[in-house]
């Protein structure tokens, strides 16, 4: 499990952390052609104003069609303007993501903090009960709403 302050956020778009990962190569590779820095980033408009805490160890926990399902430890963040002059920030991630056990999530506007002990944990080889059965199993009990 992550130490220090977490975010969580909806992750929009995608429906599996399958999609996510597939996303996230597709970004990298088109940065690599591009010759730009190869860093993958969520941009937000707010500025986490408990910055210290969230870089001590935190991480970005995304919720997949209304499940934590996965994590990002946060590597850096990095506020800026943009060309209309509003200001927003980038949230860096280290690229590994990080399988978790499920924990339904509601719908939300932007993020939340998640301390440390409201976190769920993270899924190991020694992961036994519901969070042992393969992904796909648990994304078809979740759709039937048994999980």
């Amino acid at each position: 499990m992550a130490m220090g302050l977490n975010l969580v956020k909806l992750c929009v778009g995608i429906d599996a952390v399958e999609s996510l990962q597939a996303s996230m190569d597709f970004s990298m590779a088109d940065k690599k052609s591009r010759g730009v820095e190869q860093v993958h980033y969520h941009t937000t408009r707010m500025v986490p104003k408990r910055l210290e805490e969230l870089l001590d160890g935190g991480s970005l926990y995304w919720v997949i069609k209304g499940n934590i399902q996965v994590r990002q430890h946060i590597a850096e963040i990095r506020p800026f303007t943009d060309s209309s002059g509003i200001s927003r920030c980038k949230i860096v991630f280290e690229p590994r993501l990080i399988m978790t056990e499920w924990q339904p999530r509601r719908a939300f506007q932007g993020w939340r903090y998640l301390t440390s002990n409201d976190a769920p944990a993270d899924i190991t080889s020694n992961t036994s009960g519901i969070m042992s059965l393969p992904v796909e199993l648990r994304r078809e009990l979740a759709d039937l709403g048994l999980l």
